[in-house]
């Protein structure tokens, strides 16, 4: 599907790509890993031609359409279900010309209409928004009403729609929670066409992707198999590279003995020369090198407390006296309690974090905690909150007062931002490095427990590992709330739900919550509740009968000339593979079998929808 031949970039003074090649199969999932800084975006920009490489450097089939979710969607007065139905471009274009169309032009464009299955559109879309999160009332609202982060969704939703032909995804889950998260892995094994994800969720990847395209040194190379078969075949080559270093190592060291011993000698010069030659010729081996990952570093409390930390009995919480946004809550939690707080957005996961870390306080109930109970809160609108002219170092120095600059100093490099790093303003950090000072500095004071509400958003895979592993060391109680799944699965001993106005204990695990959810996104999707577009519409003015029966007799007309076509391309297809000449070729027999059964298959639909029609007719003339 798409081609990239011996490609090479450079730009803002580094080089991204260099004579990189790789071709990705046609229908391929395939997941764009590499360490932060790598080129990922820059190669999604350069397959968009938002950069420019050299001529034939990216290559992909004429006509083939690309899509992409760069921002978030415009806020215009459209109905959200209407905004995303315009995504699919063909369709649009040609109800729009259907309105205008002359009578003769009405068959052929019924035809296409018919063929591309216009009519369940509205349910399809409608079952995608639903599915990343959206309500069947907020179909008929206008963008307007909807905030930057679920207009990034409507993008998502309109390029999954639209079904490009190849799908660029960056980070698609960044902006969804966990529940949007799970019904997006589902929706991305069962799509049609190619598809290129830069994602750091490892469940996304080992689930979704049926290859990884691992981006470093500005080279691609191309593996099968999800994220964890990638890891292994990783780790086998560089056991591989190693041992054969190993080898040329003990080569070289011989040869250079050989030369050292005898060059002088007449009797052995020539040797010593033909040894020397290889030596030149020698070309070392190439070994995989591994980026350190800095650990994350949260210590644990001194002492443990009595037990319980948290009690909650018939607890009501909000931000309004007469207006709950949690009712009921009876909850425990304790000293090593591990609990992973599902639940859509909007639930009350949020308010159920700032409760327990004091920034709100019941209403209604009792909630009793430990006075001495210190609690290390990270939530993800710190990053954006935090001052873009504000420098590591200046931040450390608020939180460490009384400390030595040189203790300062050295608890950042603990945290992973090195001497460079420390005096670089908040603006020109990234993403990721803003977030492990926060987390780092969340539990500086060694709290007794942690409250993560999506932590990882801006971190690699392998730092996302990191975090797993200090977690793991921590002996306090944790919250956490995130979209990665494979973080839940692995810090979470307890899940607890968020749902219907209050918060429970779930009963199973993450894989019971992923059926769950996606059984709820379906049952969500009532084909009576979307209200499905008529593809043409009579004058105004005719009669009942006349808007009725019309339009049918037009759909009826079109579908036999689908029916006929689609006739004539089976006939064809069997009357080819009738030539026994053909089967000298293997390769064309299964190419001409393939397309013979899938156009019976289209034939066979084609005389269904034809018969449905015939049906309706019939109804609407009794």
């Amino acid at each position: 599907m798409l081609q990239i031949r011996d490609l090479t970039f450079n730009a803002w003074g580094r080089k991204f790509f260099d004579h990189a090649s790789v071709s990705l199969p046609p229908g391929a999932k395939v997941g764009l890993i590499g360490r932060n800084g790598v080129g990922k975006s820059t190669l999604f920009k350069l397959i968009l031609g938002q950069l420019h490489a050299g001529d034939d450097e990216i290559s992909l089939p004429k006509a083939a359409r690309i899509g992409s979710v760069d921002q978030e969607h415009p806020a215009t007065p459209v109905t959200l279900l209407e905004t995303v139905l315009e995504a699919d471009e063909e369709r649009h274009d040609l109800l729009t010309r259907l309105e205008t169309a002359d009578p003769e032009a009405m068959g052929e464009i019924w035809a296409r209409l018919i063929e591309i299955d216009s009519d369940a559109a509205p349910a399809k879309a409608s079952e995608i928004l639903v599915g990343l999160g959206f309500t069947q009332d907020d179909l008929a609202r206008p963008m307007s009403e909807f905030s930057g982060g679920w207009r990034m969704r409507v993008a998502l939703a309109a390029a999954l729609f639209a079904e490009p032909d190849m799908l660029l995804l960056d980070e698609p889950t960044n902006y969804l929670d966990l529940e949007g998260a799970l019904w997006l892995e589902a929706r991305l094994q069962k799509y049609p066409h190619t598809a290129l994800i830069v994602s750091h969720d490892r469940e996304l990847l080992n689930n979704s992707c049926t290859h990884m395209l691992h981006l470093a040194g500005g080279k691609l190379e191309l593996y099968t198999g999800g994220y964890d078969d990638f890891e292994k075949r990783r780790a086998e080559k560089a056991r591989l590279q190693l041992s054969a270093k190993a080898k040329q190592d003990a080569e070289r060291a011989h040869l250079q003995a050989f030369v050292d011993r005898f060059k002088a000698k007449a009797s052995k010069a020539a040797q010593a020369q033909s040894r020397m030659k290889r030596l030149a010729k020698m070309e070392p081996v190439a070994t995989t090198i591994e980026e350190r990952v800095a650990p994350f570093t949260l210590p644990s409390p001194p002492r443990p407390l009595a037990p319980p930390l948290i009690r909650l009995e018939k607890a009501n919480v909000g931000y309004e006296a007469d207006r709950p946004i949690l009712k009921n809550l009876n909850l425990r939690m304790d000293l090593d309690d591990r609990i992973g707080l599902l639940g859509v957005n909007g639930a009350g996961k949020s308010t159920f974090a700032k409760m327990i870390a004091g920034a709100l306080t019941v209403q209604k109930g009792e909630l009793h905690r430990d006075k001495k109970m210190k609690v290390g809160w990270f939530h993800q609108h710190q990053i954006e909150a935090m001052d873009p002219a504000d420098t590591p170092l200046e931040i450390i120095r608020r939180a460490m007062p009384d400390a030595s600059e040189s203790s300062r100093r050295s608890k950042l490099a603990q945290f992973g931002l090195g001497f460079e790093k420390q005096e670089t303003t908040v603006a020109n950090l990234s993403g990721g490095e803003r977030a492990r000072l926060l987390l780092n500095m969340v539990a500086m004071d060694a709290p007794h427990m942690l409250i993560l509400d999506e932590p990882t958003n801006h971190l690699d895979i392998d730092s996302r590992r990191a975090l797993l592993d200090a977690l793991n060391d921590y002996s306090g109680a944790v919250i956490l709330i995130t979209h990665d799944r494979s973080l839940m699965e692995l810090v979470a001993d307890r899940l607890w739900l968020a749902a219907d106005g209050t918060v429970k204990p779930f009963d199973g695990d993450m894989d019971d919550y992923a059926k769950f959810v996606l059984e709820r996104a379906k049952q969500a999707v009532k084909p009576t509740q979307v209200a499905r577009e008529p593809v043409a519409a009579a004058s105004a003015a005719a009669p009942k009968k006349t808007v009725a029966i019309e339009p049918l007799k037009r759909k009826i007309e079109a579908a036999e000339q689908v029916v006929m076509r689609t006739t004539r391309q089976v006939n064809e297809l069997e009357a080819q593979l009738a030539d026994p000449e053909l089967y000298k070729n293997p390769a064309k027999v299964a190419e001409l079998t393939k397309r013979r059964d899938n156009a019976k298959a289209k034939l066979d639909e084609a005389e269904a929808t034809w018969m449905e029609l015939a049906e309706e007719l019939a109804a609407a003339e009794a």
